[in-house]
């Protein structure tokens, strides 16, 4: 998690997919509106980070703490990643939990728990993201 998060301040999102297992499972479950709710193998996060750093400077991971569980591949990390919205100008601070699961040196799954609104307000896409929660409900 360590390395990945120093990709990502490195805004190598290339290297950061090449961290997951070809088939490995990645899952947003707070996702909301547009977002999508899970990524199956290393190609489609690869597809999903590729735009990340044209949206977010991100620059500083300032706290950083994994939990042990009682799998020996899984970990529970809590993190807050701070930085810039590069479309907003907006500061970025984004709480983060994440679940891993490591088998071979690679990742299998990856349950990232994020708040979608503040991810919207900093990207300046609220307006929309509201409009696809009003469209659910209408349905």
């Amino acid at each position: 998690m360590r390395r990945l998060l120093d990709l990502m301040l490195a805004k190598d999102t290339d290297a950061v997919a090449d961290l997951w297992a070809e088939d490995g499972i990645t899952e947003f479950p707070f996702a909301a509106g547009d977002s999508p709710r899970s990524l199956a193998g290393r190609e489609e996060v690869r597809r999903y980070l590729a735009e990340f750093p044209q949206v977010y400077d991100m620059r500083e991971v300032p706290a950083f703490t994994a939990h042990r569980t009682q799998r020996p591949d899984t970990a529970i990390v809590e993190y807050h990643a701070t930085g810039r919205s590069l479309r907003t100008g907006k500061p970025y601070r984004m709480d983060y939990v994440v679940v891993i699961t490591v088998q071979d040196g690679l990742i299998t799954r990856f349950r990232d728990y994020w708040n979608p609104l503040a991810n919207a307000e900093a990207s300046g896409t609220l307006p929309e993201l509201v409009a696809s929660l009003n469209s659910e409900v209408a349905r």
